[in-house]
């Protein structure tokens, strides 16, 4: 699932690799959601000019992965799992390793967002988003305890940096597909929208991105038709934004530039947003208010 290009951001200004690089949006977080069809995690923990500002030099922007996700190998290392199926409408745990260019499973690995290990599920049909921070045992087996999960094909993604041996502090986006048995009911992609609604609130995207260009893209959120001022800093920012595309579930994924300033975030949060892919993309947003985390989900259209 990949043929994906990767740029590492480390305070220096981003350069274009190849001919198609790509830079993932960037925003991950854990936790619950009132919407249906989704859990995150409340269980277990082209590319654009020279000239762009280095997304690791913006207030509240951590390293980025960059690719789509859409493989289990990349310069050597390797996501592999035991778990090519797993059981429906039931919490099952996922097992996985990363094995390095040695082929050892690797155990040293960074912080990033305060966490070691981002892991993402998604449905093939964009629903039932999980994001979760597994836990790992000494031999380097990392489980994902996950929600029920609906029949179907599930992609499951983990986000690392390694903290030794020849990808040092370099970051990777993996992945691996597992079925799980039973009788698959695809449900439409909703159309293209600028709000959405979640616990309430309300959040509204502004922008216009264009595929494998960086374009400014603006969230808004409310409630009862009143700005919102009161986000909490959640794995080291006021947002997290995690993206897939319809029809290939790539991944991307991105942190605000907001700079975080206590629990007095919003209501507008800037990104710079880099979708690599023409088409909609169904958008994963999880922020914080009185130390319960929510998601709201809307499709965006890029040209």
């Amino acid at each position: 699932m990949f043929a994906s290009a990767r740029f590492t951001v480390r305070r220096r200004t981003l350069a274009a690799v190849g001919t198609a690089a790509v830079l993932a949006l960037t925003l991950a977080a854990c936790g619950s959601s009132s919407m249906p069809g989704m859990d995150h995690g409340a269980a277990s923990s082209a590319a654009s000019p020279s000239a762009s500002p280095s997304m690791d030099d913006m207030p509240g922007m951590g390293r980025m992965a960059a690719g789509n996700g859409l493989s289990d190998t990349e310069d050597g290392y390797h996501l592999v799992s035991p778990d090519g199926s797993l059981p429906s409408g039931r919490q099952a745990g996922y097992r996985f390793k990363v094995t390095g260019p040695d082929g050892k499973p690797v155990t040293a690995f960074a912080v990033d967002q305060t966490k070691r290990m981002h892991f993402y599920a998604i449905h093939s049909d964009l629903t039932g988003f999980q994001h979760l921070h597994p836990t790992m045992a000494a031999d380097g087996t990392w489980t994902a305890d996950l929600a029920a999960l609906a029949p179907g094909t599930w992609r499951m993604f983990a986000s690392f940096t390694p903290d030794a041996g020849a990808g040092k502090g370099q970051d990777f986006v993996l992945s691996r597909t597992v079925t799980v048995p039973g009788t698959e009911d695809k449900a439409p992609l909703p159309a293209p929208a600028t709000t959405a609604e979640v616990d309430g609130y309300t959040v509204t995207a502004k922008g216009e991105p264009m595929a494998g260009m960086t374009h400014p893209l603006t969230v808004t959120i409310s409630k009862d038709g009143k700005p919102v001022t009161d986000l909490q800093p959640y794995l080291d920012s006021y947002a997290h934004l995690t993206a897939f595309h319809e029809g290939d579930t790539a991944f991307a994924h991105l942190h605000p530039t907001t700079k975080v300033t206590g629990d007095h975030g919003g209501p507008d949060l800037a990104f710079q947003a880099m979708l690599p892919t023409s088409g909609n993309w169904r958008l994963f947003l999880q922020f914080q208010t009185e130390g319960t985390l929510h998601t709201a989900a809307l499709t965006l259209r890029v040209g």
